[in-house]
């Protein structure tokens, strides 16, 4: 077992879950999507792509790729909510959350994409 793989596979995993669990639940509802579930998230993947950048293969040129997407697209979800709640004051509104829930499954896309690429680069190790 390479524990490298481990950690990769880790945090390209964890990424994904915390995603989900920040996009689940009503999506208009600001309540079911917590900020620090959000922070998790971007602070996790950035990690994971981190963790992509040394990789110069073909497939780990597409990791990266999907990785930078998710990257985007959540720290667009997070300057979304630091706008609404401390620039603007509105505080997160019906609006506010369907935006950032949007940009959140955007990522959540990315990060399954990820994954798919992962599992399938690994059985394909083993034939």
């Amino acid at each position: 077992m390479n524990f490298e793989k481990v950690i990769f596979g880790f945090f390209i995993v964890l990424s994904l879950t915390l995603n989900v669990g920040f996009v689940l639940g009503e999506y208009d509802n600001p309540a079911h999507h917590g900020v620090f579930e959000l922070f998790a998230v971007v602070v996790v993947n950035l990690i994971a792509t981190g963790l992509k950048l040394g990789d110069r293969s073909q497939i780990g040129a597409i990791l990266l790729a999907t990785s930078l997407v998710a990257d985007f697209e959540l720290l667009a979800a997070a300057l979304h909510w630091t706008y609404a709640v401390h620039i603007i004051e509105t505080g997160i509104t019906p609006d506010a959350i369907t935006s950032i829930i949007s940009l959140a499954v955007g990522a959540l896309v990315a990060n399954v994409i990820s994954v798919v690429i992962l599992v399938s680069e690994t059985l394909m190790s083993r034939l």
